[in-house]
């Protein structure tokens, strides 16, 4: 019978938690524009990208 008092006390716990947690989530914001980042990778790039800089060669040492 404990156990049962027990395992309904860690599921309230749980559930709460993840309602924290889907509240903090609206409020900050994260479920604001969801159709948004699906299409940023289809926009043009004004600026060409820059040339990589090519790696110095390692200097030789004489023994």
């Amino acid at each position: 019978m404990y156990t049962t008092f027990y395992l309904i006390g860690i599921g309230l716990f749980i559930g709460v938690a993840a309602w924290f947690l889907f509240i903090w989530a609206v409020k900050s914001g994260q479920f604001d524009d969801t159709e948004a980042p699906k299409y940023r990778m289809l926009d043009d790039d004004d600026e060409p990208a820059k040339p990589l800089k090519s790696a110095k060669p390692a200097k030789k040492t004489s023994p």
